[in-house]
């Protein structure tokens, strides 16, 4: 991430309508649908120095919000202080947020867009599930209040790229944001590492960092398995079930148990069990599944099959 340097030039006289304007810059929030590439987080109330990205030893100016007036014709002047090349931006708050750029004439040399730190402990939006041990999982930001949100898998991160995030292949009607990850971890070897997962959100000029670590085992739940059939033997009925077609495989090696929940005729009275053979005189079931060797998260249910 890139910072922001300059040479202070003197303050310039400003008219009332150049203020009001500066004014509306500097409270509105425009909404990010991307990252910038060059940015900044800092905390509420904290300073923050900023290094213009150049070697000229020229004078240069400031520009917040790309506003072709100079930053020293705000009304938060005070807050701005000159340290050398660098800009010191002290007591650091909303009003203060967005796009600054250094120019050298009409030449721009540098940007870096200025965020405040959201505090991680108040958030817990991302999910992480994997329907099988197979080489993806799934990743959802929950809150739709966030306009940009990026994953990093640390595990399968190659460090010699210039970047390993990952932007969300879908949207959901909702607003949370939904990402495929792919990892290179064996099915058949135990699992010694696990998985870290770094996500980055951005809410007006506020930016969220969250950080999961988890095994993969932890994050397992399969699809509802599927009813092949219910065959009547006298009184009883007994229920075929397959595995989910994303299920891994061979299924002999990645075994799952069954729970089938029925409706009783009678006293339409509501009963699990882990047996395939059930009661015949029922009015409906369902089923779903997991891995109970490692007692992962139990699937959804089918809908309901209705018995006549």
């Amino acid at each position: 991430m890139s910072s922001l340097q300059c040479n202070i030039i003197q303050m310039k006289p400003f008219t009332l309508w150049l203020l009001g304007a500066l004014l509306v810059t500097l409270t509105r929030a425009d909404k990010l649908y991307q990252f910038p590439e060059n940015h900044m987080v800092a905390k509420k109330g904290n300073s923050v120095t900023l290094i213009c990205n150049t070697t000229t030893e020229e004078a240069v100016t400031w520009k917040f919000e790309n506003s072709m007036t100079e930053l020293e014709n705000v009304r938060l002047v005070k807050y701005y202080r000159q340290d050398g090349q660098n800009l010191i931006i002290s007591d650091l708050d909303d009003p203060m947020l967005g796009n600054y750029s250094c120019w050298k004439g009409a030449e721009m040399l540098s940007s870096v867009y200025l965020f405040i730190e959201e505090d991680v402990d108040k958030i817990d939006s991302l999910q992480c599930l994997a329907k099988s041990y197979d080489c993806s999982f799934t990743c959802t930001w929950d809150n739709s209040q966030y306009t940009a949100v990026r994953l990093e898998l640390r595990h399968d991160c190659n460090r010699r790229e210039k970047s390993c995030w990952i932007s969300s292949s879908k949207r959901l009607p909702d607003g949370r944001f939904q990402f495929e990850i792919s990892h290179s971890l064996s099915p058949y070897v135990e699992e010694s590492t696990m998985f870290r997962v770094t996500a980055e959100a951005i809410k007006g000029n506020h930016f969220s960092k969250k950080i999961k670590t988890f095994y993969l085992r932890d994050i397992i739940q399969p699809d509802p398995p599927q009813i092949v059939k219910c065959q009547r033997e006298g009184d009883k009925l007994n229920v075929t079930i397959n595995p989910p077609s994303t299920w891994s495989t061979p299924h002999s090696f990645f075994k799952l148990e069954y729970e089938i929940e029925y409706i009783n005729r009678d006293d339409s009275q509501v009963v699990k069990s882990q047996s395939a053979l059930i009661p015949g005189n029922i009015s409906g079931l369902r089923v779903h599944c997991r891995d109970s060797l490692i007692g992962s998260h139990w699937s959804h249910w089918t809908s309901k099959k209705v018995i006549h």
